[in-house]
């Protein structure tokens, strides 16, 4: 067992080299107690197993500090609160941002050959807002891997309404050959689907009034192809629609969904404006509560292109339902399961470089698939089983 144990250790200890070696330490060498490595790494380590803040990794640290300094270097003990914020603070967010980045392509490529669905969405972090100093809260925009429950990447902003700057500059920095991209109606711009398209993606995009000329004329075009009446002779032939629909319940209501998808574009005055744009969809999504019987509607509409691969009506419904995973499987955990909303790291880049580590730590979680449990129950099975903390890092 110990034999077992060694060898996890030294396994641990590679891969952190490997991964932080290209890692830029921001302080000045004369008085430096702590190597950056053995900060980061206590840092992530600490978050996995439950530590949200600066506090919680200064104590973690400290409970396990002669396992620690096995394997890291620890001439001062480990590193206090006040270490962390300092070095979290001054570190290059995108220095981290790319280390983290290479580690994540190394998880990606266990599932290299399988369809890939990239969901791209924003999330506020809510405690990072200073109103003393005027400093607005922290905005990330994410991408997803939605069959993986992987965070590709990330980029800051200080705005939510800055999203569609940050949107293609996100999209340059990833790998998106063969995956379908999927972006709500704040990412809806042709520089966006130009981005996705260069990287060899395909774009599914949320078609809203912020778009007005195109919003009318995806709803006129699907409101005259269903039109049942009978066509007068000197009207233009129907456009051929595709037609899925689906039932399903759950929740206390039942939800019925159809989704219509029209290829002939030739009408579109707008067509030229979105690179490789291939189809427009309409969602009909009606919902019944049973216990009171009240029924809802909501039509939704999207524009898409399909220059990777052929999108069938099946996938591009399975796509359209699947980018709400963004927010149940990444964006609700960081509230619910990492405290997200309420931790206050405000100084420097503490904030954008916390929020990275919480994303890597919620990814690392996520991958480990022996134990069927919530993210919440494997950050505190990784603080009591050190074996199950390594596996989780490095999938040993």
């Amino acid at each position: 067992m110990e034999v077992w144990r060694a060898a996890q250790e030294e396994a641990a200890r590679e891969h952190f080299e490997q991964m932080l070696a290209g890692l830029a330490d921001p302080r000045r060498r004369q008085g430096v107690r702590y190597p950056l490595r053995t900060v980061v790494v206590v840092a992530l380590m600490a978050m996995v197993c439950g530590a949200d803040d600066a506090e919680g990794m200064q104590r973690w640290g400290e409970a396990n500090e002669e396992w620690l300094s096995g394997f890291l270097e620890m001439p001062h003990g480990p590193p206090t609160q006040d270490v962390f914020l300092r070095v979290l603070g001054a570190l290059d967010p995108e220095a981290l941002r790319a280390v983290i980045q290479s580690w994540v392509e190394l998880l990606r490529a266990r599932l290299a050959g399988a369809p890939e669905h990239v969901a791209i969405d924003g999330k506020t972090c809510r405690g990072s807002r200073d109103r003393g100093s005027g400093k607005a809260a922290l905005h990330m925009v994410n991408a997803w891997l939605v069959e993986a429950n992987l965070v590709l990447g990330q980029l800051p902003t200080r705005k939510k309404s800055n999203e569609l700057r940050a949107i293609p500059e996100l999209v340059r920095v990833l790998d998106l050959s063969g995956a379908l991209v999927t972006v709500d109606a704040m990412g809806t711009h042709r520089s966006v689907a130009e981005a996705i398209v260069e990287q060899g993606g395909d774009y599914l995009l949320a078609v809203k009034e912020n778009q007005p000329t195109l919003y009318r004329d995806v709803a006129a075009s699907f409101e005259d192809a269903l039109d049942e009446r009978p066509r007068a002779l000197d009207r233009d032939p129907a456009l051929v629609v595709e037609r899925w629909s689906d039932t399903d319940g759950g929740h206390g209501r039942i939800e019925e969904r159809e989704v219509y998808v029209i290829r002939d574009l030739s009408w579109l005055t707008t067509q030229e404006r979105w690179s490789e744009l291939s189809y427009i969809v309409m969602t009909v999504c009606r919902r019944t509560e049973l216990s009171t019987g009240k029924e809802s509607r909501e039509v939704r509409y999207f524009i898409g292109s399909e220059r990777a691969r052929r999108m069938s009506i099946e996938r591009i419904a399975a796509g359209i339902r699947g980018h709400w995973s963004i927010e149940n499987q990444l964006h609700w955990v960081l509230d619910v399961g990492f405290s997200e909303d309420r931790l206050r790291h405000r100084a420097h880049h503490c904030a954008e470089n916390m929020a990275a580590l919480r994303q890597l730590a919620l990814s690392l979680l996520k991958q480990e698939k022996t134990c069927r449990l919530g993210i919440s129950n494997k950050r505190k099975l990784a603080g009591w089983d050190r074996s199950y903390l390594l596996r989780v890092l490095v999938g040993v």
